[in-house]
């Protein structure tokens, strides 16, 4: 599990490839982005990765446009949930 929610996380997390956020608001805004494009991505609705998670919908927007403080518990859920919906490998 704990993979999933570093492949998901991407280079936002330390040790990554890319510069770090300066702030925490750059940081959020940067995690929402990646959620959405994720979410896209795998072709789900917001009201469908809602339902896969067990996180309202409401709360996903917010997440989305950076407003959302997001813990590591609700991050796992999400991943699990956007990971579940991806093709397994042969």
């Amino acid at each position: 599990m704990l993979d999933e929610v570093v492949e998901f996380a991407g280079d936002v997390l330390p040790g990554g490839c890319a510069a770090p956020p300066y702030s925490e608001t750059a940081f959020l805004a940067e995690l929402g982005d990646r959620l959405r494009s994720s979410r896209l991505r795998c072709a789900l609705s917001r009201r469908e990765l809602a339902r896969r998670s067990g996180i309202s919908e409401r709360y996903i927007a917010q997440i989305e446009a950076g407003k959302g403080n997001v813990s590591i518990v609700l991050l796992l859920r999400l991943a699990s949930a956007i990971h579940g919906s991806q093709p397994q490998a042969a």
